[in-house]
Formats: C-alpha cells, sequence, structure tokens
C-alpha cells in the first residue's frame, strides 16, 4: 500500500513534526565541546527541510542519539548538531533543551512561518523505547502533520517513530523515507537479472529474512563475516575457534538447503589465533585448524566474489566481509567495495547498506560509486525480508 509524501500534504502555516534520523557521531574539539564528526546523516534530511522550510510550514524536528537508557545524558545531547544543521540550511535552527511539555509547546506556539526548531533527544525520556502512549500523545500535542524522514528508525516501533503518528490527522514519508522505500522495494521485487546479494556481519539470526527472502529472487548469494562460519560448521566443514552461533545451525542448514544452490560460502579464509591488532594474519584453504579463528575471506573467494559481482546487473550488499577495521583482516571487504564500485561504473545498480559496509565505502572513498546507498541497516534488511516497518505502516495511505 502506497503512503502519503510531502506531494499530498499542504503544509503553508501547519506545524510540522518531523522525525528524522540524526543520530550521529560526534567528538570532542580541543576546548572539549562536541561537534558533529560525520553529518551524511544531517545531509540526508536536508530536502526534506527544504521542502517544508521553502512552504512556510513551522518545521518541529526530533531525533535520537546515542543510548542514553532513558537519562538525560549532556555527552548526548543534540545542541550541537541544531548549530551544524544551520550552517547546512543557512538558517536559523532554534534548539530546545527539552523534547516535550507547556515550555515546548509554549516555543512552538511562538514559532513563524517557515522556520524551524530542534528538540533534544527523544531518548532522554523512557517513553521513547517503550512507545509510551503519555510520551507519544505528547509529541503528537506539538503538530497538526506528522512527517518520518528517518528510514534508519523505521524498523522500531517507538513513540517518536510510530506512537505519535497515531495521534496525528495527516502522516506522511519524507523525501529520503520516499526514496529509500522506492529504491529498496525495486530490488527485492524487480531486480534486473543477474542479481548479486552479498551479506555479512557477525550473525546468521540478524539475516535470516534476508536470505530466506533473496534466495527467491537473487541469482547468487554472496556470503561472508562471521555469519559464515556457522554456516560451515553447520555444513560440516571444520571452523577452528571462529565466532559461531551454536543454536543456529539447523536453521543455517535450512537456509543453504532451500536456496538451492544459489548460496556461496568461503572457500579460504584469512585467520589469526586471536582478534588482536597485533595478531599474524595467514591464509588456510578448506577447514580452519584448532586454536585459529577465521577473520576474513580469502584471495581466492575474493576472487570468486569479484566474478559473481562483475557479472551482476543489480548487487545489494549488507555486512563486512570480516574485520575490516584492522587492516590484516580489511582486505576481503574493501575487495568486495572495489568490484561493487566497479560493477556500477559499468551500469549495474548497486545498492549498500548497514553502517559497517558504509563505513567500508567511505574509507575506500568509493561512496559516490554507488548507485545508492542506504541510511538503514536493520531497516534495509527489514525490508528486504518484506515484513513490515512500524515507522511506515504508521503513516497514512495514500
Amino acid at each position: 500500500m502506497q503512503k502519503l509524501t510531502l506531494d499530498h500534504v499542504d503544509v503553508r502555516g501547519q506545524r510540522v513534526l518531523v522525525r528524522v534520523d540524526f543520530n550521529v557521531p560526534l567528538q570532542k574539539r580541543d576546548d572539549g565541546s562536541p561537534r558533529v564528526a560525520d553529518d551524511t546523516r544531517i545531509r540526508s534530511a536536508l530536502p526534506t527541510i527544504r521542502h517544508l522550510l521553502d512552504n512556510k510550514a513551522k518545521v518541529i524536528l526530533i531525533s535520537h542519539l546515542g543510548r542514553p537508557g532513558g537519562q538525560p545524558n549532556p555527552d548526548l545531547s543534540l545542541a550541537c548538531v541544531a548549530d551544524h544543521l544551520g550552517t547546512l540550511i543557512e538558517e536559523r535552527v532554534r534548539f530546545s533543551s527539552n523534547t516535550v511539555g507547556d515550555t515546548v509547546e509554549e516555543v512552538v506556539d511562538g514559532m513563524s512561518d517557515g522556520s524551524v526548531i530542534l528538540l533534544e533527544n527523544t531518548r532522554f525520556d523512557a517513553g521513547e523505547k517503550s512507545n509510551d502512549p503519555e510520551f507519544a500523545q505528547a509529541l503528537a500535542a506539538l503538530a497538526d502533520v506528522y512527517v518520518n524522514d528517518a528510514f534508519g528508525a523505521a524498523h522500531r516501533a517507538h513513540a517518536s517513530t510510530a506512537g505519535a503518528a497515531e495521534y496525528i490527522d495527516r502522516c506522511a514519508m519524507g523525501r529520503l523515507m520516499e526514496k529509500e522505500v522506492e529504491v529498496l522495494t525495486n530490488v527485492r521485487d524487480n531486480p534486473e537479472p543477474p542479481t548479486a546479494a552479498i551479506l555479512g556481519g557477525a550473525k546468521v539470526s540478524d539475516k535470516i529474512g534476508a536470505v530466506r527472502n533473496l534466495s527467491t529472487t537473487a541469482n547468487d548469494l554472496l556470503i561472508g563475516g562471521a555469519m559464515s562460519y556457522t554456516f560451515l560448521k553447520a555444513l560440516g566443514h571444520g571452523v577452528g575457534d571462529s565466532r559461531v552461533e551454536e543454536d543456529r545451525m539447523e536453521t543455517a542448514q535450512s537456509l543453504y538447503d532451500d536456496a538451492n544452490g544459489k548460496l556461496v560460502l568461503p572457500s579460504d579464509h584469512v585467520v589469526a589465533p586471536a582478534l588482536d591488532e597485533d595478531a599474524q594474519a595467514q591464509t588456510v584453504d578448506g577447514s580452519i585448524p584448532d586454536g585459529m579463528m577465521g577473520l576474513d575471506i580469502g584471495p581466492r573467494t575474493v576472487e570468486t566474489y569479484r566474478e559473481t559481482i562483475r557479472d551482476a546487473n543489480t548487487i545489494i550488499w549488507n555486512g563486512p566481509m570480516g574485520v575490516f577495521e584492522m587492516e590484516q583482516f580489511a582486505n576481503g571487504t574493501m575487495a568486495v567495495a572495489e568490484a561493487v564500485a566497479e560493477a556500477t561504473d559499468d551500469g549495474a545498480f548497486s545498492v549498500v547498506g548497514g553502517g559497517d559496509s558504509v563505513a567500508a565505502l567511505g574509507k575506500a572513498g568509493l561512496t559516490n560509486r554507488i548507485s545508492h546507498v542506504s541510511t538503514g541497516g536493520g531497516a534495509m534488511l527489514t525490508l528486504l525480508e518484506g515484513s513490515p516497518l512500524p515507522g511506515i505502516e504508521a503513516l497514512d495511505d495514500a
């Protein structure tokens, strides 16, 4: 079912509550004050914010930042984000040190058309993550229109992502949300074959639904990261001391069988005795010996995956191939990033999501050579597996 977008809503003179994803990394300046270290997520919200300001809405931005545990934490305040946003849009962005309450309502009621305010971290209130109706209603009391543009949080049924929408008459997708849903739904349901899906990361349990659903449309499922060792052990291969989800062995076996030969696992591995900056890496074929941990895909696997990616017209990537944060275990992830970029240059449509995969692209300087870089990891996987996202389900149908 299609949802309302900004094109369906007249926002002139309206109080518009916008759930954005400003969960950005912060770092401290020399004087100890915080600053935004990476503003990618803020920039992703600019088309929605600009549209609302140009159409003379009263724009009320809300977001979470980090995990303050339902308590105020000055280290996780959005105050510096408000300052940064102001420099990007070249407009004054007011900041409220409260998220809800009489003081906030008074400030919002006094806003002029075409102005913007950012409220404090929603997770400073315990009612955010529990989707407490009282907190959701307090957020809703601030607005005439609700817009969700936080795709990265759309898989969470929190007060600001889903609950507040129940108490506001008009609820729509923002520009970012609209684009993410369109692109990911298309590669899930109507990819141009051949399609290569590359899935990595730590846990099979995080990607069960995605593996199951993608195996019906993708031509190849290339598996890497620690999750590959659960598959390999389930199939009877030696994995040494590699990380394995023992309680998912039966699931891994079932997923492999149901994929009908599409699921490809590493044939060689970069291993070490322990996950350590000073660990001496070595490559092994086949089984991993006892006392060794698999920490990256090996060179033969890299070449196999490269060839599959080169031949694909649609590429979906979520999750690293190894512990790419350490140089000796980064080759597999970086090689995949380069292969996806090269295939995109040659005309393939590529989608990359998940914090680690996106970070690897950035580290390799390849972000601009990808067709679509998703702002959501968990939300991307949820959509790819065909499950509903609470942050989207709560919006009005077009």
